[in-house]
């Protein structure tokens, strides 16, 4: 499986302010690019601290984009996942709607009514781990279930785990032109962060868009 992780952030690395409020960092030309990633995406994968702060729907916004995919045989859009430990998505969440099939990354410490509830409003429930996600083995049920390219995009703690892991094949970001500060603020990696053996980037390529750049790496 070929894991992309994307992601924008500010000059100082923020994802969002320290409220965890969302800040729009870049603008329509980086959408267009991060609705193109997601074209070309098997799957989206997000942690359940991005869907509890934006609810978000991670599907293709193109028309012409959703036409191609069926026109190649797949969904008009990738299949959404989350990554879950507790089974905390809520069951009104907008990407446990039918435009496309979503996942639940869980551990076994999740709540046996929870999950229940989860699957009674269409999620797909693949367990993993005892206390936390197990991501390498949760990737691997993923991937047998089809998904060949994840595009994961975020948050942090997400971010800091794929990397943490090794899971994670190349990395895009979007470095806008502002500065949101805060210690508390998530950063684009997150958790316990790395003491040692810190992991190496290849840089390929340097992109100006909109009032920013796109930075694109390969991990080594």
């Amino acid at each position: 499986m070929e894991v992309v992780v994307n992601a924008a952030t500010s000059v100082d690395g923020k994802l969002s302010t320290h409220e965890r409020r969302q800040v729009r960092i870049s603008g329509d030309a980086d959408f267009d690019r991060v609705d193109r990633l997601r074209a070309s995406a098997d799957a989206v994968l997000v942690g359940v601290g991005t869907v509890l702060a934006d609810d978000p729907h991670l599907g293709v916004k193109s028309e012409d984009r959703r036409v191609e995919r069926l026109r190649n045989g797949r969904p008009a859009s990738p299949a959404r996942v989350v990554a879950d430990s507790r089974a905390r998505t809520p069951s009104d969440a907008t990407l446990l709607n039918d435009d496309a099939e979503t996942y639940l990354l869980v551990s076994a410490a999740a709540p046996e009514d929870r999950l229940a509830t989860l699957r009674d409003v269409g999620a797909t429930v693949i367990e993993a781990g005892e206390e936390r996600v197990d991501l390498p083995a949760a990737l691997d049920a993923l991937e047998a279930e089809g998904v060949e390219r994840l595009l994961a995009e975020g948050g942090g703690e997400l971010i800091y785990s794929l990397f943490s892991s090794g899971l994670v094949d190349e990395l895009s970001v979007f470095v806008g032109s502002l500065v949101v500060g805060g210690r508390d603020a998530p950063t684009l990696a997150d958790g316990e962060g790395f003491v040692a053996d810190f992991p190496t980037l290849d840089l390929r390529s340097v992109e100006r868009l909109d009032d920013g750049v796109v930075l694109t790496y390969r991990t080594e």
